[in-house]
């Protein structure tokens, strides 16, 4: 009886079941909300366990008699046991507490003071258990060198983390660029650094390559939102003027919305170089959104390739071989009338055109240009001077909106193939009523005012049959915005008929 007893006053000290208490409330507490931990929460809780075993073996050894052994054994055990509650109280700050009031340090500041608590723990107990801490460092310092010597390489990737978050040269979240390889970093450990690419590729770079080589920091700069600037390059000809060639895509790439391009700065674009016979150009744009580089960049490719397609400019490819092709004219006959009978087919879709005959329609058939649109484009913009354009849609959908004095959009109607707009401002160069943005890629063919005037000149009757198609469009609109009833619809369509004539017949000097 003796020997239990002296065994139990040994190992279970008055410290011993607030300290279990303690172990068992941060297990619990980790287990249910550190669920990607709940590994490293068991083996901790377990080896604390152990330490207490080798506690009572301790206390075992000493009913025996062996009390030098078992003095040791229990120090070193309580130490075994100290480690785990401050791996388990670490767990909890860094990983629950800290995460709730929006700190998150990263893993090697939680590693570097967890062990700084080991160590500290460690020492006071040694110097509770009446070791000379200066005798044991002195003898150890020619160990301490020539570990050190044999780590180098070790000790220089755990400095180089170390260093690398003294600075702040890199954070968790920020993208960089080492060498032709670039992604997100997302942890910075004692030994490396983790980068994860857009490929789904992890990279793991040794700490002492980033501090002894150069690397990029993407989209970061002194109090400036993260944004990096892309670069898309295309050749034009010769031929056609930079400023022609610098408006059409600015104002298109400006104007479109386009997701992950920032506003400001606003894109630009600029003559590179002139060689070959092709004249280099680079679309500068900011983007966003650094993980969406490439899907991002082919958008923009689209938005730039329309807008030079609108205005009528081919980009310029550099060819390398020579061909010579000798068409059919048939066959090229046999092209040019059936894309007239679809323009034609188009044409009379058109309500102002239902009065007018096959020969004036074959005539503007042959004064459509084809204009695409990319997606996001903005096709006109509401109150902008009339450029005396009409619109129709031939595939993709449009949608027509109103934009309010606070910035907010309200939608009228969505365009489809075979809708058509722009009418009023093609035959009384009025300002533009709404805006309309391409929901959808959308390939159009655009009627300039000089087209069809000449053949209003020819046969001035058909402005009156336009009028009419003109005043009730607006009066459309106009019920839409203002909820008229149908006697109060009727009266401002008549009222507005004469007017609208007028205004016709004026614009084109009939």
């Amino acid at each position: 009886m003796n020997f239990w007893n002296t065994t139990i006053q040994f190992f279970w000290r008055d410290e011993s079941l607030p300290l279990l208490i303690i172990a068992l409330c941060l297990a619990l507490l980790l287990f249910n909300f550190l669920k990607d931990g709940r590994k490293s929460v068991v083996n901790t809780l377990g080896f604390f366990f152990a330490c207490l075993l080798g506690q009572f073996i301790g206390g075992l050894i000493h009913a025996l008699q062996f009390s030098a052994v078992a003095g040791a054994l229990h120090e070193a055990f309580v130490i075994g046991a100290g480690i785990a509650l401050i791996r388990l109280w670490g767990l909890l700050i860094f990983r629950i507490v800290l995460p709730l009031v929006k700190l998150s340090p990263p893993r090697i500041t939680e590693d570097i003071i967890v062990i700084a608590a080991y160590i500290a723990w460690g020492l006071v107990r040694l110097r509770y258990a009446g070791l000379d801490l200066g005798s044991i460092v002195a003898t150890s310092a020619m160990i301490t060198a020539v570990v050190a010597f044999a780590m180098q390489d070790t000790l220089g990737n755990i400095l180089g983390g170390l260093a690398l978050q003294l600075d702040n040269s890199i954070e968790i979240g920020d993208w960089i660029k080492v060498d032709d390889i670039s992604g997100r970093v997302v942890d910075i450990r004692w030994r490396s650094t983790l980068v994860e690419t857009s490929n789904w590729e992890t990279v793991v770079f040794p700490n002492s390559q980033l501090m002894k080589n150069k690397f990029l920091v993407l989209g970061r700069r002194a109090d400036q939102p993260v944004q990096w600037r892309r670069w898309i390059w295309f050749n034009v000809s010769l031929d056609t003027t930079p400023a022609k060639v610098v408006g059409a895509v600015e104002n298109a790439i400006r104007q479109a919305e386009i997701n992950n391009v920032a506003k400001a700065p606003a894109p630009n674009c600029v003559l590179m170089e002139m060689d070959k016979g092709c004249a280099r150009y680079a679309l500068r744009y900011w983007l966003a959104d650094l993980a969406a580089d490439d899907s991002t960049d082919a958008v923009v490719r689209w938005h730039v390739y329309t807008a030079l397609e609108r205005a009528g400019v081919r980009p310029a490819v550099e060819e390398q071989n020579v061909h010579i092709v000798k068409e059919n004219e048939k066959h090229e006959e046999a092209l040019h009338q059936r894309e007239l009978k679809l323009r034609i087919k188009a044409l009379k879709r058109v309500e102002l055109f239902a009065q007018m005959t096959e020969e004036e329609l074959r005539k503007l058939a042959g004064r459509l240009k084809y204009v695409p649109f990319a997606k996001g484009d903005i096709i006109a913009r509401q109150g902008t001077p009339a450029q005396h354009w009409l619109f129709i849609i031939i595939d993709g959908e449009a949608e027509v909106y109103l934009e309010g004095a606070n910035g907010e959009k309200r939608t009228m109607n969505v365009l489809s193939d075979g809708s058509f707009f722009g009418e009023m401002s093609l035959m009384t160069g009025a300002p533009r009523m709404a805006s309309v943005m391409a929901r959808t890629d959308v390939e159009c063919y655009r009627l300039d005012k000089e087209a069809f005037e000449e053949i209003l000149l020819a046969r001035p009757g058909i402005a009156g049959e336009v009028s009419h198609v003109l005043v009730a469009r607006r009066a459309q609109l106009d019920n839409a915005l203002q909820n008229l009833d149908e006697e109060t619809l009727h009266k401002e369509i008549h009222h507005q008929h004469s007017e609208v004539l007028g205004t016709v017949k004026r614009f084109f000097g009939l």
